[in-house]
This record gives C-alpha cells, sequence and structure tokens, in this order.
C-alpha cells in the first residue's frame, strides 16, 4: 500500500485525442499502474497512475495544457471476490468517505491494484495498513567465541 500521484487529465471528446495522451506516456517510457476514463457530452477525464509521476509531469506538460494532480491510495489486492468489499468495509467502518474508486484488471489468481481518492488520506493508511504479528521470532542465543568465554 502506497500513496501515488494520480494524473486528472481533461480531454476534448474527439478521436484521438486518448490515444495521443497515451502516446506521450508511452513516448517517456511512463509505465501505466491504473486508469480510468468518464465522458460527458463535451469532454472526458482521465484518471491515471503512473510509476513515475515525475516523468509523467514532465509528458503530459509537454502534450497537455490541462490536467491536475492529486494523491490517491494505491492498495495491492489479491484478485479474488470480496477483497475491494473488505477494504471498502474497513474504511467505511472508520468514517472514511471513498470519493472514488477504480482498480486495475488482475490475472485470475493474480493481484490487481486498488486505486482510492479518500476524504483522509493518513486516517485510510492506517485503518489499512496490515496488522503487525503479535507473535515474535523466538530470539536465537547467541554464544561467544571460546576465547571470550569467562
Amino acid at each position: 500500500m502506497r500513496v501515488m500521484t494520480q494524473f486528472s487529465i481533461f480531454l476534448v471528446n474527439k478521436p484521438g485525442v486518448l490515444a495521443q495522451v497515451m502516446a506521450a506516456l508511452a513516448k517517456q517510457k511512463v509505465n501505466v499502474i491504473a486508469l480510468t476514463l468518464m465522458d460527458s457530452s463535451e469532454h472526458g477525464v482521465l484518471r491515471v497512475v503512473c510509476e513515475d509521476a515525475d516523468a509523467a509531469r514532465s509528458a503530459l506538460a509537454g502534450s497537455h495544457d490541462r490536467f491536475t494532480e492529486t494523491e490517491v491510495l494505491a492498495l495491492e489486492l489479491t484478485n479474488e471476490p470480496g477483497d475491494f468489499a473488505r477494504a471498502a468495509e474497513k474504511l467505511a467502518a472508520a468514517h472514511i468517505n471513498i470519493t472514488y474508486a477504480y482498480c486495475t484488471g488482475g490475472a485470475p489468481g493474480g493481484k490487481t491494484t486498488a486505486i482510492f481518492k479518500v476524504a483522509d488520506l493518513k486516517k485510510a493508511l492506517r485503518i489499512l495498513r496490515p496488522a503487525k504479528s503479535a507473535r515474535k521470532e523466538p530470539r536465537q542465543a547467541v554464544r561467544a567465541a571460546p576465547g571470550r568465554r569467562r
């Protein structure tokens, strides 16, 4: 689980505009972690999370003039029924509003990445952080070298 930068890119609703943005990212060798696209009759909003935010920012600044940035929570989930629901339930139980969410497709039995835009990022990190095991590993006895024993 980590905090990542999400870019919201405002697109004119015409053929080729999405392709231009994605090609600009590809040209800079920016790997996309997750994306979602929403549209209306006049424009679309592409939300994208990339491995390298600085490279993505540079690519977008050189190719597109209308985008914003926000911090989102990227959470690795198993690609099994109920895993996304469990994360959403934990946030709900802690009274953390999910403004929106989306996730990557995952291979059967593999992993998927869920992106959450939440009202309280720090609290969400605390709530979703895996619990540390209460059981401590047994300490191994350390013996002094034979010449150092008393």
